[in-house]
């Protein structure tokens, strides 16, 4: 697993091919009448064939049987997945989700899809335009099982637990401090190898893309060599009527059986794929004067649209870094935003919530919903000395942020049995400090 090869780029025109089939891929054209090793061609598009160049997905698979070899599918279980935004009356409270708990092995065995779990979203699948926040909770590999998903891309954050992921352009291992993106119509199985946890990010019908830099320049925040696409891996494995694919449609879940891997694609070349990227290598920008910068300097991936500025989700980190503002109240300011703000932690402790916000949990706050440090981080932070220091060593928190009005599903409000009933005491201790008789600030720290 260590060894394990990738593409560098993001977004790049890329080709490959599996080493054991060398010169798999047709030379220049891209649907002969006979490929070589008489694979068959098949093409995924992730957009319509008409769009900008800029924008246009697309990629070539050469493959040993063509995907379409299945039995019909049927409706199964759904699960815990929805999107059904109207389960419950909405709640615009501050929402904080002790540590999602994951099934013990030994009690029942969870894979990857059996495990998914809708925690909030807004939006509406079938015109493609919305989101959905879901949390896995596995124990055990999808084996026989892959899972494809035709509403929209998923950005998959583990936070406990390494993810094996076999997708038909090839594998990725995916840790927690990484993450991946398996873009809408990919098929891919997922291997576990303990109790394993982490958060997805779906959206529909939009594709997640680097943040515009602007004034910052040509370099920085997330660069796009450090995003790595896999490389062509193929098996062609017989599973006589025993090989499941199952597929997200509508928000609803089907299954089909076939006779073999879906993995079988022995070459591919295209700008449509998967990819992953670990959070250590984000080049971090911050205030180095004054003032508390807002929190889209952090922003990794972006899921534009129609308006320009405005997202449908963006997918913005915390990570390790120095705090060097002078005359500045440093942590996260008191705010109400009109974007929906889903906060998860990956390891460590949130510099703005150091008690009971944990890794493995969440918190959301709704469009307009107040938020900010808690009382013990205001006063600590308000007398502070002002001197550099290091903010979130060994933490990594992350935000998934929405221009949508969220709503929370009754899982994540009920029957999770996680959210934590006591999060707006966290804020009672604030008190006023208002002297009208002296304009004098309390005895800030010295910068």
């Amino acid at each position: 697993l260590c060894h394990m090869q990738y593409i560098p780029g993001f977004g790049n025109e890329c080709a490959s091919e599996d080493p054991r089939c060398p010169g798999a891929l047709p030379e220049g054209q891209n649907n002969p009448q006979v490929c070589p090793y008489n694979l068959y061609a098949e093409q995924l598009s992730g957009s319509a064939f008409t769009c900008p160049r800029s924008t246009n997905k697309r990629s070539w698979l050469y493959r040993i049987l063509p995907s379409v070899c299945h039995k019909p599918f049927e409706s199964i279980d759904q699960g815990h997945v929805t999107h059904n935004w109207d389960e419950v009356d909405p709640d615009p409270n501050q929402l904080r989700w002790k540590p999602f708990e994951i099934p013990k092995a030994s009690q029942k065995k969870v894979d990857f899809v059996s495990g998914l779990h809708t925690l909030c979203g807004a939006g509406d699948i079938r015109s493609n335009n919305g989101l959905a926040i879901h949390i896995f909770l596995c124990n055990t590999s999808m084996g026989n099982r892959c899972f494809y998903n035709s509403d929209g891309d998923f950005l998959i954050v583990p936070q406990k637990g390494k993810l094996l992921i076999y997708t038909e352009f090839g594998k990725m291992l995916v840790q927690p401090n990484e993450i991946c993106v398996i873009q809408r119509g990919m098929r891919f199985s997922i291997d576990v190898f303990e109790e394993t946890r982490g958060y997805i990010l779906e959206v529909y019908g939009v594709h997640f893309e680097l943040p515009d830099l602007g004034p910052i320049g040509a370099n920085g925040l997330a660069n796009p060599r450090d995003f790595l696409i896999p490389v062509a891996w193929y098996e062609d494995r017989q599973v006589p009527g025993g090989y499941t694919v199952i597929n997200k449609y509508q928000g609803k879940l089907f299954a089909a059986k076939q006779n073999v891997s879906p993995f079988n694609v022995v070459a591919w070349h295209g700008n449509y794929t998967p990819y992953k990227y670990n959070l250590e290598n984000f080049m971090v920008i911050n205030s180095v004067a004054f003032d508390h910068a807002d929190p889209s300097i952090f922003t990794v991936l972006t899921a534009k649209s129609v308006r320009p500025g405005v997202a449908v989700a963006d997918f913005v980190i915390f990570p390790p870094r120095w705090g060097v503002a002078d005359k500045t109240f440093r942590p996260p300011y008191y705010h109400r935003n009109c974007m929906s703000e889903f906060m998860g932690l990956i390891k460590g402790h949130y510099e703005a919530k150091q008690g009971e916000f944990l890794p493995g949990g969440g918190s959301l706050h709704s469009s307009m919903t107040p938020h900010g440090p808690d009382a013990d981080c205001f006063e600590k932070a308000s007398k502070a000395k002002l001197a550099p220091e290091r903010i979130a060593d060994g933490t990594m928190a992350f935000m998934f942020e929405s221009s949508l009005s969220m709503a929370v599903t009754k899982w994540g409000l009920k029957s999770s049995s996680c959210l934590d009933e006591n999060y707006y005491k966290c804020w009672e201790p604030l008190k006023s400090h208002f002297t009208p008789d002296s304009r004098k600030p309390r005895s800030a720290g010295k910068g």
